[in-house]
C-alpha cells in the first residue's frame, strides 16, 4: 500500500471495536490520508470508526474502486453485481453513442481513402502467394450479443481450419503465409474491418470480438464475460494496447479485466487515448501474431 493508504485488513482496527476514534488515530499515526476497505464479509465492518474517518476527512474507498484507480482494471474475483449497480460510470448516453459513431464513419471513410493503394498492393501479394480469397471471413459476436461477419485481409493459408474446429491464433503459427506474416506485424490485416466499422458492425474502439465458439465456452469459464458485449466491439482497444495476444483461458481472463475497465470508463478521452497508444503499438511493432 502507498504511505498515505491504509487497509481496513491490516489496520488490526477490530482489536479497538470498543474506541470509535481508534481507527483516525491510527490512520493520524501513519500519515494516511486515505482507507481502503477490503472486506469479504461487510457485516463485520466497524461502522461507527470508518464513519469518524470520514467526518475527519480521511477518505474512505472502496478496494474496488482502489485497484481500478491504480491498476486501470477491474479486479474479477473481488467483483460482484452489486459494483455495476452502485459504483461510479456508465454514463455514455445517446449524445456520446451518437458522437462515437459519427466518428467512427468520418476517420473509416477517410482512413479507407487513405489506404487503398495499399490495400491493392496488399490484395496483389495474397493472391500471388497463395491464390484463393484475398479477403477473410469470420463470424464473431458483436454488441449484445449479435453474430456478425468480420473481414480480414486473408493471412493464413486456404486450409487454416479444414477440420472445422477453431482454434486462437499462436507464435510462430505454421498456418500464417510469408505475407500473412508481414501484414500481420504491420497491422495491415486488420484493415479491411474499416468496412465492419461502416457498416455498424464494430467501432475504432471497443473489446476486440471473439468467435462464438470461444464466446461460449469463455462465457461459462469466466464471470461476467458477457458484460463486454453491452459496447460495439473495435478493432483496437484498452485490452489491446495494455495486454499482449493471448491465447488461453487465462489470456482471456486477463483481457476481461482492461474489457470491463473500459465498459466502464468509456468516452471521447478514453478513446483518444487508446488511439493514441495504438499508433505507439503499431510504430514498435508489438503483440502481433
Amino acid at each position: 500500500m502507498p504511505g498515505d493508504v491504509a487497509s481496513s485488513r491490516s489496520a488490526g482496527i477490530h482489536n479497538s471495536a470498543g474506541d470509535p476514534d481508534a481507527l483516525v488515530g491510527l490512520a493520524y499515526q501513519l500519515g494516511a490520508s486515505e482507507l481502503v476497505v477490503a472486506a469479504d464479509d461487510r457485516r463485520g465492518l466497524p461502522v461507527d470508526q470508518l464513519l469518524h474517518c470520514k467526518l475527519a476527512g480521511i477518505k474512505v474507498i472502496d478496494f474496488l474502486d482502489f485497484w481500478e484507480r491504480e491498476t486501470r482494471t477491474v479486479d474479477l474475483e473481488a467483483l460482484k453485481p452489486s459494483w455495476f449497480f452502485y459504483s461510479d460510470g456508465f454514463r455514455c448516453g445517446p449524445v456520446g453513442e451518437f458522437l462515437k459513431r459519427a466518428f467512427d464513419i468520418v476517420a473509416s471513410s477517410s482512413l479507407l481513402v487513405l489506404t487503398l493503394p495499399l490495400l491493392a498492393l496488399t490484395a496483389c501479394a495474397i493472391k500471388l502467394e497463395s491464390g484463393g480469397p484475398i479477403l477473410y471471413r469470420q463470424t464473431r459476436v458483436g454488441l449484445h450479443g449479435r453474430v456478425f461477419t468480420i473481414l480480414k485481409l486473408r493471412s493464413m493459408r486456404v486450409d487454416a481450419e479444414t477440420d472445422g474446429r477453431p482454434r486462437w491464433a499462436a507464435q510462430g503459427d505454421p498456418r500464417i503465409t510469408r505475407v500473412g506474416s508481414i501484414i500481420r506485424k504491420l497491422r495491415i490485416d486488420e484493415l479491411a474491418q474499416i468496412l465492419n466499422v461502416l457498416r455498424g458492425d464494430m467501432s475504432f474502439v471497443g473489446p476486440r470480438p471473439e468467435r462464438p465458439f470461444f464466446v461460449a465456452e469463455l462465457t461459462k469459464a469466466i464471470p461476467y464475460y458477457a458484460e463486454r458485449h453491452w459496447v460495439r466491439p473495435g478493432i483496437t482497444g484498452w485490452a489491446q494496447i495494455n495486454f499482449p495476444y493471448g491465447a488461453s483461458l487465462e489470456d482471456a481472463r486477463r483481457k476481461l479485466t482492461y474489457d470491463l475497465y473500459y465498459v466502464k470508463n468509456r468516452g471521447i478521452f478514453l478513446d483518444a487515448l487508446i488511439l493514441l497508444q495504438t499508433a505507439r503499438v503499431i510504430f514498435w511493432n508489438q503483440g502481433a501474431r
